[in-house]
């Protein structure tokens, strides 16, 4: 904090402007991140959200009652570029298990924000499912923006406690924010700064290193945990 006039101002930062982000890939060791397409990713988004409409619970969009209705809805997302929409594709399968996207981009304040995440049943509580998360925020701060939003309705359990597992800090609640498909939403914060992500980043690659799990599977050090002990 610097003071001009007897008065408390920012601290002078780059001002430069951010690039936007493309419709790039990103791969990792579990995941591959792709571009949103239809014919590449609706049948097996199809498979893994048909009959799991609670999917779509905290989403603005959705639920779809048949492949017509979310082919139309992955067709309008693959077009768009806020928000900028991404398959996630199990790399052992190579089918699409979810989607998330990069969002409300604003490159002159290099702010940019992850939202629009669905995960079917067979990436929830997986590697995979971190290593997105990762692989997104990765892309993000690689480019050169500074803060790094996570939002949610506040009634949203899970997806609050996911936010502070992968590193978020809380912000605070906007209370009647927006009408979601007609309901009240009041929405939870959250926020990763560029000067936070270095130790996010570590404590990430570590979490996900092989050597971190036992031969069940069951990791050895939580990614919290790794956070704490750089």
């Amino acid at each position: 904090m610097e003071i001009l006039d007897g008065l408390p101002i920012g601290d002078a930062v780059n001002a430069s402007v951010a690039p936007l982000p493309e419709r790039v890939s990103m791969d990792g060791r579990y995941v591959r991140l792709e571009p949103v397409d239809p014919a590449t990713h609706g049948p097996a988004l199809w498979e893994g959200v048909h009959g799991n409409d609670h999917l779509w619970a905290y989403l603005f969009s959705g639920p779809y009652a048949d492949r017509a209705g979310l082919d139309a809805y992955l067709t309008k997302i693959a077009s768009a570029d806020d928000p900028l929409f991404f398959a996630i594709v199990d790399k052992r399968s190579n089918r699409a298990v979810g989607m998330a996207s990069l969002m409300r981009i604003d490159p002159a304040n290099r702010v940019i924000e992850v939202g629009g995440i669905l995960y079917t049943p067979a990436l929830q509580q997986t590697r995979g499912a971190t290593e997105a998360m990762y692989l997104m925020a990765k892309y993000a701060f690689d480019l050169g923006y500074r803060r790094y939003e996570w939002k949610c309705n506040d009634l949203n359990a899970p997806s609050r406690i996911a936010a502070l597992r992968l590193g978020f800090t809380f912000e605070g609640i906007f209370r009647q924010h927006m009408i979601a498909k007609g309901r009240n939403r009041d929405t939870a914060w959250y926020s990763m700064l560029d000067s936070e992500w270095p130790a996010c980043r570590s404590a990430f690659e570590r979490w996900l290193a092989p050597g971190n799990f036992d031969e069940s599977g069951k990791q050895k050090s939580a990614l919290a945990a790794l956070r704490a002990n750089p």
